[in-house]
């Protein structure tokens, strides 16, 4: 019967719980309508930057350097900067990466509207170039060491054609053994 009732109390329980509507909290209703106009900003900034980037892959070095000169026309504004940052990493130089990096740690330390919506893309675009950068370094490295390796390759082939040269201008040992030191007498 103990049991019984147990059960019975755990089925009204649950029972309970799932007829009584949920509470809901003010505070979490609020973020989501910020969540909401952030979204809105999102679906009506992003999908244009997306299509920039791809653009700016197509471009050639001149068409780069002509689009640089247009932003820096440009009214200064968060768009602006997130679309500088993703030109200067299109450059081929690692000199530009660090600049685009500070572009974007400035829309990233904004809390502004505008560059709260584009944190998601600058934290994606900034982790990129960091790994870009970490590459270009270890790659720097790697071609010091090769041409550290081709010195030192060089500088033995020198000494092993050094000690060939004394080799050949020794002279020519006679064959038989009776000459020689230690030999039979």
């Amino acid at each position: 019967v103990v049991e019984t009732t147990a059960n019975n109390v755990a089925y009204v329980a649950l029972l309970t719980a799932c007829a009584t509507p949920a509470l809901v909290d003010e505070e979490a209703t609020a973020a989501v309508v910020k969540t909401d106009k952030h979204t809105r900003v999102d679906e009506l900034t992003l999908p244009p930057l997306l299509g920039y980037f791809q653009q700016l892959t197509r471009m050639s070095a001149q068409e780069l350097t002509r689009e640089r000169a247009l932003l820096a026309a440009t009214a200064p504004s968060t768009v602006t900067q997130v679309r500088l940052a993703m030109l200067l990493g299109q450059a081929r130089s690692t000199i530009d990466l660090p600049r685009a990096l500070g572009l974007l740690d400035g829309v990233l330390k904004s809390n502004e509207p505008a560059a709260t919506s584009l944190h998601p893309l600058a934290r994606m675009l900034a982790s990129q170039y960091q790994e870009r950068l970490k590459l270009q370094a270890q790659n720097d490295k790697l071609v010091q060491q090769l041409n550290d390796s081709l010195r030192r390759s060089a500088e033995l082939q020198d000494k092993l054609d050094a000690l060939a040269d004394i080799e050949r201008s020794l002279p020519m040992r006679p064959t038989g053994g009776e000459n020689l030191p230690g030999g039979a007498r």
